[in-house]
């Protein structure tokens, strides 16, 4: 039989997306199962969104659109971010793609030769070390523990830069903790990246909209605007907007980047589809009282959320701003038993709490912290209290 190439051996399946399923199945036979495992915002973009699918599926032209993405998109897009204050951006500094994640493998693709050496930190999302390993590069990793909130500093920073690696990627707020930067923070980083002139910079800062207690959003080049020749931007619509089976992200950064990310999507996708461009630039330029309200929504869960896990003895669970996430180290639990069944890891934890209690969680080891686990608490709200009620059932029970 013919041979597969290398770089699908390196390819892995989404341990988050695993989870998911696994809960599906027990779900489907039966179990009375709440699910804390994948990060999907769960509500609806508004109605003003359908509303432009359906007039532009009446006036469907049928062709192919831009590699890049269509002005008008590009146009709302540039709106979006200068919101942000990230100003003086133009459509040539402009890329879409299917989704984030694809935003960021082809910017893998485009920056990194076999070899090349990408940093970031740890914890991680799980997609960042899965591209990194298909394209064969090298991996510097900066562990950033629950002890220091989840957050490099910018020493660890100063450190892995003066090894020149080809990329510098970065997570602001962070999935899967939940973290968030202080302009205060990204200010003394930015201060170290321009020290490392040769290494690309990009942001992946999907969660910009879902920040909480009156923090602010921040990037590098607003505080050195000489990085601007070598950061790119990532955003994506999935969450602030409610959208992640649109799939539409997309980046801005320097032109040459942008071409580069266009070529790409020329090989492989061509362009966005015609109906959800439509979709994407009604949700830019629109209302936004929806993803107003929804942040405003997840700040209260996540205060519920942290009530029990400060309530739990033992268990360390750094604050966190935005996003979705909460990442609390339960390595006190390992060591014991629950029902007659010892946990000795994480991953131990995780499907002994899914078996006993029926609540799914992700466990740490995926995202390069396997002291922890990651609770997504996007699920309907009168799920959320009785799935952390068994959660901390669990932890009592623990012998």
């Amino acid at each position: 039989m013919p041979q597969f190439a290398r770089r699908i051996g390196r390819a892995k399946p989404s341990v988050i997306m695993q989870v998911a399923e696994k809960a599906k199945r027990l779900k489907a036979d039966g179990r009375d199962i709440i699910s804390f495992s994948i990060g999907v915002p769960n509500f609806l973009p508004g109605e003003h969104v359908y509303a432009a699918a359906r007039e532009a599926l009446a006036k469907d032209s049928g062709q192919y659109g831009s590699n890049r993405g269509s002005d008008a998109l590009l146009d709302a897009l540039l709106a979006h971010v200068a919101k942000l204050g990230l100003n003086d951006y133009g459509r040539a500094n402009c890329a879409t793609g299917i989704g984030a994640k694809h935003v960021i493998y082809n910017l893998a693709e485009a920056l990194l030769d076999e070899g090349d050496t990408i940093a970031f930190a740890v914890p991680y999302w799980t997609s960042y070390l899965d591209i990194a390993e298909i394209v064969n590069a090298k991996v510097e990793l900066l562990p950033c523990p629950a002890s220091q909130d989840y957050k490099m500093t910018p020493a660890q920073l100063d450190a892995a830069l003066a090894k020149k690696p080809k990329v510098f990627l970065f997570n602001n707020p962070s999935n899967p903790t939940g973290m968030v930067y202080t302009s205060e923070e990204i200010a003394a980083l930015a201060e170290v990246l321009v020290k490392y002139p040769d290494t690309w910079i990009i942001t992946d800062d999907i969660y910009n909209r879902m920040l909480f207690d009156g923090l602010d959003y921040a990037n590098f080049v607003q505080f050195r605007p000489e990085l601007r020749e070598r950061t790119i931007f990532i955003d994506s619509l999935s969450k602030t907007y409610g959208m992640p089976g649109w799939r539409v992200g997309f980046m801005v950064g320097p032109e040459s980047v942008a071409k580069a990310v266009t070529t790409m999507n020329s090989n492989h996708i061509t362009n966005l589809p015609e109906i959800v461009t439509a979709a994407a630039i009604a949700a830019l330029n629109g209302p936004q009282d929806v993803p107003t309200q929804k942040c405003a929504e997840f700040q209260a869960k996540r205060d519920q959320v942290m009530a029990v896990m400060d309530a739990i003895p033992g268990v360390v669970c750094p604050r966190p701003q935005g996003a979705f996430y909460v990442f609390p180290d339960i390595s006190c639990a390992f060591g014991k038993s629950h029902g007659g069944v010892k946990i000795e890891n994480d991953v131990d934890f995780c499907n002994v709490l899914l078996e006993a209690k029926g609540v799914a969680c992700v466990p740490g080891s995926a995202f390069g912290e396997p002291k922890a686990l990651r609770i997504s608490y996007t699920c309907p709200t009168p799920q959320l209290a009785p799935g952390l009620a068994r959660f901390q059932e669990f932890f009592a029970e623990l012998v």
